[in-house]
């Protein structure tokens, strides 16, 4: 048996809480992993259809060398669980007006894409642009990302003797005011602008230095043979041969204290699992909401979950589609991004959407005929509680936009393909629907989002709603940071096999160490 002061649960199979698990059960502690719904992922989760299941959350894998370093700190090889293909082509984007650009992970193509979208000047300040956003990802990398909790003291310390990364930060300004300065075509405004709602933002209310999302996806994007859902299953074998113990289909209801230690979390049949720390894989609104009783009530700070990230219409459906050439990825933006981020920061359905149309049976070489699998993606805001005839409207103006810019299907889906705002705080309680956790608008926000060391002592946090934030490579990061930090805490009394560095990062013992590993291009 473990020693007590190794025994974990960990609350939600999302990929937070899947990082944790493998890297503690990997490290020698005894893991229960508890999941409300009946199979892993959290929002990365599937529904079926005709041509099989499809994928209704993320669709992509980016940063794959996250993902290729937690296979590699057990000994293990992610191309060994999962084959990825490497999608050349990040996204096909299309006007009202009828152009199109195709963007590539090859900086050089994109250069000329550029350039026969929207002229030379364009191309040039593409290039500016893509420089800038390096700069930015490379000099907040370690300092954001890879840390599990950053400090603004250092932040700005690091700022101050770099002093060329202020005018590229623009920290008094937002992404939107940003590209105006980037950009002189209004088209490839809005393009760069869209990368803010991949942290459940607004360009108009989001910081300028989300523009280095764009880094992160220029560096390669990767599909998933058979659907995204499959890592969220290859990581749940893989605890489970590492020997973490699996409930699902039950909530945890209560988390147990005595005398100011975590003993134990209560699940929704009156199950008592007895533990010394606790990984919580859920937002962390759940938390304030009293979601885990009142021991967790206190865990973060109101201001850590409000304001609410943007939420979404998702469309999940099998059809047979017409018009234009779709790739995997594919954006279909609106005349102007006021009249779809106007409405949505008053609380309203946007009026002229931008819309993501993933053709999840595209990609590389493949040539799809006949019925086809499809999600798309309308912003929202959080907390809508939409009615019959909202739901109905969402329908006529998804559908009928798509088919006024080329685009029909055949058949149309029928309501039950839908996912509204209110759906998804019903799968994911005390969420309001919002994708993302926290907010990401304000100069502060990524300092207010909560990080993984609660204010609970044994309560840590994972997923999309803390540091580093929303997205599979984030929440893949965030797990370790969790794991990371109850391991410091067992150093000098657990038999757990890895230790950590002053970064955060979990090393390899002598053991894994000597395990041959392979890394991929990113």
């Amino acid at each position: 048996m473990s020693p007590p002061q190794n025994r974990v649960v960990v609350i939600g199979a999302g990929i937070g809480g899947l990082t944790a698990a493998i890297r503690l059960a990997g490290a020698g502690c005894d893991i229960t992993l508890v999941e409300a719904h009946t199979h892993p992922g959290g929002k990365m989760r599937t529904v079926p259809s005709d041509a099989g299941l499809i994928d209704a959350g993320p669709t992509v894998m980016t940063m794959r060398p996250i993902f290729e370093a937690l296979f590699e700190s057990i000994g293990e090889r992610l191309a060994d669980h999962v084959t990825l293909h490497r999608e050349p082509l990040l996204a096909r984007h299309w006007w009202p007006d009828g152009s199109a650009l195709d963007l590539f992970d090859d900086s050089k193509a994109s250069q000329a894409a550029v350039r026969d979208f929207a002229g030379p000047k364009a191309e040039a300040e593409f290039c500016r642009f893509c420089e800038k956003t390096q700069i930015l990802y490379t000099a907040f990398d370690a300092l954001m990302m890879k840390t599990a909790s950053p400090s603004i003291l250092v932040l700005a310390a690091h700022v101050l003797q770099r002093p060329w990364l202020i005018q590229r930060m623009a920290p008094l300004r937002t992404l939107a005011q940003s590209l105006r300065t980037d950009f002189s075509d209004t088209r490839l405004r809005q393009l760069f602008g869209r990368y803010a709602t991949y942290v459940g933002g607004s360009p108009y209310q989001s910081p300028a230095l989300l523009s280095l999302i764009w880094h992160s996806e220029a560096q390669g994007i990767w599909r998933v043979e058979g659907g995204m859902h499959r890592l969220a299953e290859a990581m749940l074998a893989l605890a489970q041969n590492l020997g973490a113990a699996v409930i699902f289909g039950q909530s945890a209801t209560r988390i147990e204290q005595q005398s100011g230690r975590i003993t134990a979390v209560q699940l929704s049949d009156g199950t008592r699992l007895p533990c010394d720390s606790v990984v919580f894989n859920g937002d962390p609104k759940a938390l304030c909401a009293g979601a885990l009783g009142v021991t967790a009530k206190t865990a973060i700070a109101r201001q850590a979950a409000y304001p609410r990230s943007l939420s979404a219409f998702v469309w999940s459906f099998a059809a047979e589609p017409a018009g234009v050439p779709l790739a995997h990825h594919n954006i279909f933006f609106g005349q102007d991004p006021r009249t779809e981020f106007d409405p949505i920061s008053q609380g309203r359905m946007p009026e002229d959407p931008t819309f993501y149309v993933c053709a999840q049976d595209r990609g590389g070489n493949i040539l799809s005929e006949g019925i086809e699998r499809f999600e798309i993606i309308m912003n929202a805001p959080a907390g809508i509680q939409p009615q019959p005839e909202e739901a109905a409207t969402c329908q006529t103006r998804t559908f009928e936009t798509l088919r006024q810019r080329g685009l029909s299907f055949s058949p149309k889906p029928e309501m039950n393909a839908l996912t509204t705002p209110t759906a998804f705080n019903q799968l994911f309680p005390h969420s309001d629907g919002a994708l993302y956790g926290r907010s990401p608008h304000g100069m502060m926000a990524a300092f207010q989002r909560p990080t993984v060391q609660s204010r609970v002592p044994g309560l840590f946090l994972a997923g999309g709603g803390v540091h580093p934030g929303a997205g599979i490579p984030m929440a893949c990061l965030s797990g370790q940071h969790a794991a990371a930090a109850i391991l410091s805490g067992h150093a000098s009394t657990s038999r757990c096999r890895q230790t950590v560095t002053p970064g955060g990062i979990l090393t390899a013992s002598a053991t894994m160490a000597s395990v041959r590993s392979r890394s991929s291009a990113s």
